[in-house]
C-alpha cells in the first residue's frame, strides 16, 4: 500500500520503473481484477468505511518492506472518489514513509470494489472481501489475484480470535496465509 523506493535506484529511476511496470500491467487487464472464487462485499456503506484503519497482517511487497506502524486514512474527494493516505514507519531509516492516492468505485457503490491509483492514471485492484457488520471494525482487502492481502482493523490490535477466522478465509479462497506478516502497531512491540 505505500510506495518505498529501493536502495540501489534513484527515486526518478525508482518511479520509472514502478510506472513502466504499473503500464504493463495494466496492459495485460491484470491491474483492476479480482483473484478467482473471490467476491467483494455487497451493501457496502463507504461512508462508514471512511476514516482510519490500522494494518494488523500483510501480504508484503517491496512497496511495504519493512514497515510497521502502518495505517490508512480514507476521506471524501469532491469527485465521488476517495482520498487515500497510507503511511507506515521505516524502522531500518528511522523514518515515517507516507503515499497520497486516489480510489474509485468499479461499478456500484454499495459494493466493495474500488480501483486505486498512486501513480497517475495507473489503477489496481482494492476488493473488499470480508467486512465487519455492522460495525466497520475489520475488513480484509485484497487486490488482482492471491499474491495481494491485507487484514485491516480501526483499532491497532485486533481480537486474535478473529484474526484466525479472516486468516482462514483467505486461506480458504487461495491466499498462501503462511507467508502474512503480521505488521508491529506499537513502537515497543
Amino acid at each position: 500500500m505505500l510506495l518505498q523506493i529501493r536502495a540501489g535506484l534513484g527515486p526518478s529511476r525508482a518511479l520509472g520503473l514502478a510506472i513502466a511496470l504499473g503500464a504493463a500491467a495494466c496492459l495485460l487487464g491484470a491491474c483492476t481484477g479480482m483473484p478467482d472464487r473471490v467476491t467483494p462485499v455487497s451493501d457496502f456503506d463507504v461512508e462508514h468505511y471512511l476514516g482510519k484503519w490500522y494494518e494488523i497482517a500483510r501480504l508484503d511487497h517491496s512497496f511495504e518492506t519493512g514497515l510497521e506502524q502502518v495505517t490508512a486514512h480514507y476521506s471524501a474527494r469532491p469527485d465521488g472518489g476517495l482520498k487515500v493516505v497510507n503511511r507506515g514507519f521505516d524502522a531500518s531509516r528511522g523514518e515515517w514513509r507516507q503515499a497520497e492516492g486516489r480510489a474509485y468505485f468499479i461499478g456500484d457503490r454499495h459494493t466493495g470494489r474500488l480501483k486505486v491509483s498512486f501513480f497517475g492514471p495507473f489503477y489496481g485492484s482494492y476488493n473488499i472481501i470480508e467486512l465487519d457488520r455492522p460495525g466497520y471494525r475489520y475488513a480484509l482487502v485484497c487486490g488482482p489475484d492471491t499474491s495481494y492481502l491485507w487484514i485491516l482493523a480501526r483499532h491497532p490490535d485486533l481480537d486474535p480470535l478473529i484474526v484466525a477466522q479472516l486468516v482462514a478465509r483467505a486461506e480458504a479462497l487461495g491466499f498462501d496465509t503462511s507467508r502474512l506478516i503480521y505488521v508491529k502497531q506499537r513502537p515497543h512491540q
